[in-house]
């Protein structure tokens, strides 16, 4: 796996092309601890997600994992306060990073790489791209967060068809089922396009709004209101809020400052 931050973009890209980027348990470690990482770096304004080759992911490589099964007991260990463990800490750890996090996605993008692609915040495919939740065909589920990540975009008759099949799908059906959030010929400049319109908002406002719907999706108001409160009072006390203000005002483009939060 690599990591190569290009001005204010982390290109995170899985690199196992000859396998089509199948997971390892070395791969688990890594993309969860360059989500620790980036997560602390104020310069970023996005995180792309792709993988070298032919494929963006097909999932965990069980010819590698099985050969260590002290380390698979291991990480099937919850260690974060979130209760996820090493595998679920892969892809859900993209959740914690205050930036959008893309993911590219072409050709093969099955059970983990599937999971890892809902872990981000938006997804873009190109056309020919095939899907799967493949861990129906080892007689196993998804356990690397699908449970939370699919409950947020698509119905449960949907998610449970995907589990229980391990069918193939395309690109245009994992659209319809709300999967995926754009197809394009060209999904690195649908990513670029879209992180273009980000860096003309405050970093801090876009933070916030990840942090909101993180922190929110499934609960009530009871719990909702009061994250929404506390979010909206620390943006209205940082700087990048009076630029923005300032910069509306005399209708010109703001010049932020680096995240603050």
């Amino acid at each position: 796996m690599t990591c190569d931050v290009r001005d204010d973009v982390a290109h995170v890209q899985l690199h196992r092309p000859d396998k089509h980027n199948g997971l390892t348990l070395d791969m688990l470690g890594d993309l969860a601890a360059t989500a620790d990482r980036l997560a602390k770096d104020r310069s970023l304004r996005a995180v792309i997600l792709s993988g070298s080759g032919a494929s963006f992911c097909s999932g965990l490589d069980f010819a590698s994992v099985g050969t260590e099964r002290g380390r698979v007991v291991r990480n099937l260990i919850p260690r974060r306060a979130n209760a996820a463990n090493g595998f679920q800490s892969a892809c859900w750890a993209w959740r914690s990073v205050p930036v959008p996090v893309i993911a590219v996605i072409t050709g093969h993008c099955y059970g983990g790489g599937l999971q890892l692609a809902l872990g981000a915040d938006f997804r873009f495919s190109t056309p020919d791209a095939d899907f799967s939740v493949l861990e129906a065909k080892w007689g196993l589920i998804p356990d690397m967060s699908l449970s939370v990540s699919i409950a947020q975009l698509t119905r449960i008759d949907i998610a449970k068809r995907l589990t229980m099949t391990g069918e193939f799908f395309t690109a245009a059906q994992a659209l319809e089922w709300g999967l995926l959030s754009e197809v394009s010929d060209d999904p690195f400049a649908a990513a670029d396009d879209l992180i273009d319109k980000v860096r003309q908002r405050s970093p801090d406002a876009v933070a916030s709004s990840k942090a909101l719907f993180e922190n929110t999706w499934f609960n009530g108001t009871r719990l909702s209101f009061p994250v929404e409160q506390a979010l909206q009072v620390r943006l209205l006390r940082g700087r990048n809020h009076a630029i923005a203000r300032k910069a509306g005002l005399a209708k010109v483009p703001a010049r932020f400052g680096g995240r603050q939060f």
